[in-house]
């Protein structure tokens, strides 16, 4: 396909789909879904020389992806319950991404409080932890007695208190991370393209060869063909395989968040303790300059087709759990900045045959690894960690080895991609950002950091160049509005950038500037930016806020 236009600038979309409508192309591979996996399939694939299409039926990283815990992790749990192979790739993967992307995914210290006679015992967690340290090949671990309160937990229980251990993983903008993998995926050649809903695969005999989809934008209906479709659409996988005929096998799991001022619940590393009713695992970290508290493991029994909410349930249940862990705190529902919740799509023990929402197995229970089924050539992944989402983009590649073999190797696919280089004038461009700043910029932009700094001299704010508390730069939201296919304004609000969940009533206050960047960057008139306005505060409302007053299923528990 030619391109007139700058990838993702405004006005390229809609010349993209036109091309797809008029003109007969046949893709290498078309991605389905715009998360992380979707993403790491994309650049991975158009990294290695294939023509890729990418189509997200909302917005890049809409789902899932945007609405994680943040943490890229080896998980413990995965050790505990005999998943060895899942945490050694997970450790493995967490170290490379925090040498390839500081400023993204940063080191975070985990902290494990040890009470006399709870589990577990710090001599019992020590030897799990050796595990975990052989696995990335470096000693993180280390018991903590003294000075707990005082320095490294303060506000934490106390009685029976015996110590803390101390050990490493780390943490992430989700939502940033799928951009700068996309962006990557982009600069090989890639077409990634969002509000863009696959409607059915496209079958020749009993081989799918391409899909229907529909522009979500204008409600033309384009067909587009590929020597290989891959379905990663996560809690969304069975819509595609079910109408080839396959059964369920996907069990939407939800995980809820709350977020709170730091100074209401002050943590400088993450805090992890087992909930006083059940003993599930829950913690609190920074992220953001605020503080987060999760997370919630349970059957999502809504529909898929809206955002995933929090229950009041949910909210009861996480502040129960910090205010007996931290019980100075005393927070209450009124606290609470805003809340976030995400569907991960585990595949179920059962996925032989159809998923029953109504069995008796714990959620988490619930095996986290991936699995790649083949229908008729459709090709659909689901499960998985975010911080493998290399790994699985690399399996789903080799199942498409036979299909692409001018293209696709075994030797060629030993190892992930290298992310790009950092831009080495980005140091020099602006005087008045500080190193973390830049560190900041650098990870989240790659490549195009320079060009993020470069809209600062081109847009002033009146006042500082950061928004309002956060280290969000205006220049950040200038430079999505150019370079990132912003189409409505949660998207620029709750993922390009995140101040829509760092603010109070999702960044109200800054409206007049955020107008003006809209305004001058997207081409909206008054008309349009009010109706932007008010679907986005209806979205806050009703998904990122505490909810109020709303009807919760009665079946529904934590």
């Amino acid at each position: 396909m030619t391109r007139a236009l700058d990838v993702w600038s405004p006005g390229w979309r809609e010349e993209t789909v036109s091309q797809l409508a008029t003109q007969k192309f046949e893709w290498d591979l078309v991605v389905v879904g715009g998360g992380i996996t979707g993403a790491g399939i994309y650049r991975e694939a158009a990294g290695r020389g294939l023509r890729v299409l990418l189509l997200e039926q909302r917005d890049f990283a809409w789902g899932t992806s945007s609405r994680s815990s943040k943490m890229v992790h080896g998980g413990l749990r995965y050790l505990g319950s005999g998943q060895f192979s899942l945490a050694k790739d997970s450790v493995k993967e967490r170290q490379q991404l925090m040498e390839a992307l500081p400023g993204l995914v940063d080191p975070l210290p985990f902290l494990m409080g040890h009470y006399k006679g709870g589990f577990p015992g710090p001599w019992i967690f020590d030897k799990l932890l050796a595990i975990y340290d052989w696995m990335a090949g470096k000693r993180f671990r280390k018991f903590i007695e003294g000075g707990v309160a005082d320095r490294w937990a303060p506000g934490i229980k106390t009685e029976n208190l015996l110590g803390l251990t101390r050990f490493q993983d780390a943490v992430t903008d989700d939502a940033r991370l799928v951009m700068r993998v996309l962006h990557a995926g982009n600069r090989e050649g890639g077409t990634a393209i969002n509000y863009a809903t696959v409607l059915k695969p496209i079958r020749r005999g009993n081989k799918v060869e391409g899909v229907e989809f529909r522009d979500e934008l204008s409600g033309d209906v384009v067909n587009v063909m590929a020597k290989a479709v891959v379905n990663a659409t996560g809690a969304w996988t069975d819509t595609l395989r079910e109408s080839l005929g396959q059964n369920k096998v996907i069990r939407p799991l939800r995980g809820s968040h709350l977020v709170v001022p730091s100074w209401r619940l002050p943590v400088a590393f993450t805090i992890s303790f087992f909930h006083p009713k059940d003993k599930r695992p829950v913690f609190v970290f920074p992220w953001e300059g605020v503080s987060v508290i999760g997370t919630t493991d349970l059957d999502h029994r809504t529909g898929l087709g809206d955002e995933a909410s929090i229950s009041e349930e949910e909210v009861g249940y996480l502040l129960d759990a910090v205010n007996h862990q931290f019980s100075h705190a005393k927070l209450v529902a009124s606290d609470v900045i805003s809340t976030w919740s995400g569907v991960r799509p585990v595949v179920s023990k059962q996925n032989g045959d159809s998923v029953d929402l109504n069995t008796e197995n714990d959620p988490s229970d619930e095996n986290r690894e991936h699995v790649i089924w083949n229908d008729d050539g459709l090709i659909s992944v689901a499960g998985g960690k975010l911080t493998t989402y290399r790994l699985i983009a690399l399996d789903v590649l080799r199942q498409l080895m036979t299909v692409i073999p001018e293209k696709l190797a075994a030797e060629s696919l030993a190892e992930p991609l290298p992310f790009e280089l950092r831009s080495a004038k980005l140091h020099g461009k602006n005087k008045s950002l500080g190193g973390a700043a830049l560190l900041r910029l650098a990870g989240r932009y790659g490549p195009n950091a320079e060009s993020v700094v470069a809209c600062a001299d081109e847009y002033d704010i009146a006042g500082p160049k950061q928004v309002s508390w956060t280290d969000t730069l205006w220049s950040e939201l200038v430079w999505a509005c150019q370079s990132e296919l912003v189409e409505h304004l949660d998207d620029l609000l709750l993922r390009r950038t995140r101040i829509g969940i760092l603010l109070e009533q999702g960044g109200e206050a800054q409206f007049p500037y955020i107008q003006k960047i809209c305004e001058q960057n997207l081409g909206w008139d008054s008309q349009r930016w009010q109706g932007e306005c008010e679907r986005y505060q209806q979205i806050i409302a009703s998904h990122y806020a505490v909810p109020s007053n709303n009807a919760v299923d009665a079946k529904e528990s934590v």
